[in-house]
Formats: C-alpha cells, structure tokens, sequence
C-alpha cells in the first residue's frame, strides 16, 4: 500500500558553514507523501460505486478517513450505516490504492451531489468549493452541550508534549499533522496523522466509528494546529466536548463552538492557554 514518506535528493545551503568550504551539500532528505484518495459511495450491487470525494491525504488508515469523513459530513450516523468498505486499486501504475469503495447498509440513503457542494479538498482545506456556511453547517446528532467532563488545566497543558512524543511520521519529515484523542486523565487513546489537519481528525472519528465508540463524550481532541470551523464540526459530530489546539482558532470556529455548547481551547503551549468557550469544563 501507499507509504506515508519518501526520501528525494536535495541540495543542502547552509550560509552558517562558510568557513569550511561545504555551503552547499547534496543529501537524502524525507518528506511527507501527499496522495490523491477517492471516495466512491453507493448501495450494493453490481457496477461501480459513484465518486463522492478526492481528497489529499497521507496514505495510510484510509478506510478510517473515508467512514470519518462520511460521519463528519453527516452521510452516515454509525458503523451500522456501511455494509463493506475496502481500498481498491486505481488506475496508476503501478497500483496506489488509491480508492476507498464504500457499499451503504440497506435502507442507507445513497449521497446526492449537485454543483453548489463540491467535495474536492485539498491537504490544507476540508471545505473547499462548498457554496455557502450554511451548506457546510452540519447538525450533530449528539448533544455536547451535556457532557459533563471536566479536565484540570494541568492536565492539559501537557498533552501537545505527549501528542509531540507521538507523532513518529512528523519526527522524519517536520511535514504532518496530528490528532488525539485523549481520556480527562490525560491518556492517549488514539492519535492519527495526516499532511491534510482535516484528514487526521476524520482519521480519528472513522476509527471511533469502526469501534463502535461514539458518541466520543468524555474525551477530548487536540489537534496540532489551528482550530478552524470545519475541525470544529468534525469535533462536534463525532460527540467530542472539547477540541484543544496548540494554535489559534477562526471566528467561526469560536462561534460555532458556543453554539454547539462545546469547550474551545487555542494556543495551548507550555504552560498557558486560551479558552474561547466552554471554559466550565477546564478546572484548576
């Protein structure tokens, strides 16, 4: 299957080292793969299954990115939603697998597509080409508002440290993003990675989905980047109460957040954080 990194040549320039002559020096270096991965849903049968999406992913947990990502769209509620889904081969050569075919439970409406929702995504955006916020302003099934999870402000200053301990990809290439999920306590449950931020959280909520564990209440997700409106909803439609992120949130992460009744934490670094909302949930 698809790798998550490659090494390619480089020319190494180090200004630094002008005084031994080795400015300039050709080497390995090991970056972060990005492939395209298609998404192709539909009900069982013969024929192949309609495109839904193509998104630019680091290969790897495919499947979990594919079923997150039609739980965070609100394509479908649950596990029980998906009678198979499996990577097959696409038409490179030679073979990247990448493709996920999705067959849909009985009963399991088949996803409509129209021009106004496009769901091409690129590696740095998940929402890109949708028409309008309200198109993209899925409603959770879970109600976050009334998770009662308190998590003490220690605790959580030193999670980016152990999400960082375990980002094994990111320690080759400096190129990829993380999320985790954590316990209230501080324990990692699940961390994923991916060179697209919204791919590593639909990472995640696809494995929560496979195993059966949602709604996600009582843990909570960090991310190691920003905290945008669509990490936001994926956040709020997987059942997590509150998303932390070493960066800063957007406007509409924030707002969506206090709509949802969720706990919104940005810059969350060494010992200091900001909490946007829900700040009844960080205890000290």
């Amino acid at each position: 299957m698809g790798r998550a990194t490659d090494r390619r040549g480089v020319l190494r320039i180090d200004l630094d080292a002008a005084a031994n002559g080795r400015t300039r020096v050709k080497r390995q270096d090991t970056l972060a793969v990005e492939e395209p991965l298609e998404i192709r849903v539909g009900p069982a049968g013969p024929g192949r299954r309609r495109p839904l999406a193509v998104t630019m992913r680091t290969p790897g947990d495919d499947l979990d990115l594919a079923i997150g990502f039609l739980l965070t769209e609100g394509l479908i509620r649950s596990t029980d939603d998906v009678h198979t889904a499996q990577l097959c081969a696409g038409a490179e050569t030679p073979n990247t697998y990448n493709v996920v075919d999705v067959v849909l439970a009985p009963g399991v409406p088949e996803p409509t597509t129209d021009p106004s929702r496009n769901f091409y995504t690129t590696s740095s955006c998940g929402v890109c080409g949708k028409a309008s916020i309200e198109a993209i302003r899925t409603r959770s099934l879970f109600a976050v508002r009334n998770d009662p999870m308190t998590v003490p402000a220690e605790v959580l200053a030193a999670l980016p440290d152990r999400l960082r301990a375990a980002q094994r990809a990111f320690d080759r290439t400096g190129g990829l993003h993380a999320a985790g999920l954590f316990t209230p306590d501080g324990d990692l449950v699940v961390l994923r990675e991916d060179v697209g931020r919204h791919n590593a959280v639909d990472k995640v909520v696809g494995w929560a989905v496979r195993e059966r564990r949602l709604p996600l209440a009582g843990h909570l997700l960090l991310v190691s980047g920003r905290a945008s409106f669509e990490l936001t909803q994926k956040a709020w439609m997987a059942g997590v109460s509150l998303l932390a992120a070493v960066s800063a949130p957007s406007t509409l992460a924030a707002e969506l957040a206090e709509e949802a009744g969720m706990t919104l934490v940005g810059f969350l670094r060494g010992r200091t954080m900001n909490v946007y909302a829900g700040s009844q949930r960080i205890t000290n």
